[in-house]
């Protein structure tokens, strides 16, 4: 079968729902591996999952094939996702509750779009941005109507969340461009193995300065943690990676970073379907304003258009 196929956006499309789907979920995974495993330790053995399932292929002779001279651009990426990203995070959210993090976060579309207006020249239209800020919206809505307030939130804590999504924003902007000049397979490689080497660094670190070296795979020995470490290494970092850096190839980095308002209505459905939480009112305003938002921000391809359309007026 020709791979050829898949250079229609319809593939991208799927790639970045199936994504946000399993990003959506991820949260009860992490509540699992919470029981047993402080943040940065989740986050050590997350990776380590990750990096051993994306190092499987090359015992079958798969071998990355990133040049000398591609480093110095993919390196710093790297390190925006998942390196800063998950750190910022974790760190954020010791001092910040979920809803105040998730208002927060919720701001990655618009400084993902103010990235690729800077370092793409992606210019987006009017009505992209009123869609986007109304998806936005809805977020902030849903996270307000369950009780947010920044009244006696931690400064240190709003800046990390505040900084993990600048870092995806600019790895959102930066993964568009290298994803149309580097393997996705290749590049997802090299993104696994640096949050790896990060996140083992510093949790071995710490537990070597408190002496606790020894408990470090403890976690590992109880079942639940050891499953959710499989989703959240395997799926929720390894194949996340994959399928958003496939869709930022094909699709415009403002149209992608969108898309994470999706993962909040997944999380919103797994609570209900799995945790036995209630749906109120302000949900279903809250999901009808991110799809429309979503849709809204993704229903026309302005850029991709107007030069079919000038390449159609050449020939």
């Amino acid at each position: 079968m020709s791979t050829r196929k898949f250079d229609s956006p319809r593939y991208a499309y799927i790639a970045i729902v199936v994504y946000a789907t399993i990003v959506g979920l991820s949260f009860l995974f992490v509540k699992l591996a919470l029981q047993a495993a402080d943040p940065l330790d989740t986050l050590a053995h997350r990776f380590t999952v990750a990096a051993a399932a994306a190092s499987a292929p090359l015992l079958f002779g798969w071998r990355p094939r990133i040049r000398a001279k591609d480093l110095p651009g993919l390196l710093p990426l790297a390190c925006f996702y998942p390196a800063l990203f998950f750190a910022f995070q974790a760190y954020g959210l010791q001092t910040t509750t979920s809803s105040e993090a998730g208002i927060v976060h919720a701001t990655v579309p618009i400084f993902t779009m103010l990235a690729a207006a800077v370092y793409l020249k992606e210019r987006a239209t009017l009505s992209r941005v009123l869609f986007t800020l109304l998806s936005v919206a809805g977020v902030v809505y849903i996270f307000a109507m369950k009780g947010a307030s920044f009244a006696a939130a931690d400064g240190r804590g709003l800046l990390l969340i505040l900084l993990s999504a600048l870092s995806a924003a600019a790895y959102n902007a930066g993964a568009r461009k290298k994803s149309r000049q580097i393997p996705l397979a290749d590049m997802t490689y090299v993104m696994t193995v640096i949050g790896f080497l990060a996140f083992n660094a510093i949790a071995i670190v710490r537990h070597g300065s408190e002496g606790t070296l020894g408990e470090y795979f403890k976690p590992f020995g109880n079942v639940e943690f050891a499953l959710a470490m499989a989703y959240l290494g395997i799926l929720s970092s390894l194949v996340t990676s994959f399928l958003s850096n496939f869709a930022l190839s094909k699709l415009e980095a403002a149209k992608v970073g969108v898309f994470n308002h999706l993962s909040t209505l997944v999380s919103i459905a797994g609570g209900v379907v799995f945790m036995g939480d209630r749906l109120h009112d302000y949900h279903w305003i809250g999901a009808a304003l991110i799809v429309l938002g979503i849709l809204g921000a993704n229903r026309r391809k302005p850029l991709v258009a107007k030069r079919a359309k000038e390449q159609a007026t050449e020939g």
